[in-house]
């Protein structure tokens, strides 16, 4: 089973950018749909943006599209993300998680995604 873990999150002002990073180890992520999720204190876990196995195809939550950006290298075991123009609202841990190749990337459903990482706090002030 693949073992992942996220980078990048920190502190930043209302309209700055972070890049977030999830390395994977244990299996190659060419196995793999991943998806980006984030949880604010109080709120359940919420889909943030997804990317199909090959890298060809993505998929955002609204509230998301158009400031951030989901990528991967398969080469070195790696998918990003993004940020920028950055809310106060985006505050929250942000976690990867990888699902099987069926299309699962679009799926906003924590429980069809069977790994997860530990998470990266990413938090936005006004």
């Amino acid at each position: 089973q693949v073992q992942l873990v996220e980078s990048g999150g920190g502190l930043v002002q209302a309209g700055g950018s972070l890049r977030l990073s999830c390395t994977a180890s244990g299996s190659t992520l060419r196995n793999y749909d991943m998806g980006w999720f984030r949880q604010a204190p109080g709120k359940a876990r919420e889909y943030v943006a997804g990317i199909s196995w090959n890298g060809g195809h993505t998929y955002y939550a609204d509230s998301v599209d158009g400031r951030f950006t989901i990528s991967r290298d398969n080469a070195k075991n790696t998918v990003d993300l993004q940020m920028n123009r950055l809310k106060p609202e985006d505050t929250a841990v942000y976690y990867c998680a990888a699902g099987g190749i069926n299309g699962v990337f679009t799926s906003t459903n924590p429980r069809d995604f069977g790994s997860w990482g530990q998470g990266t706090q990413v938090a936005v002030s006004s």
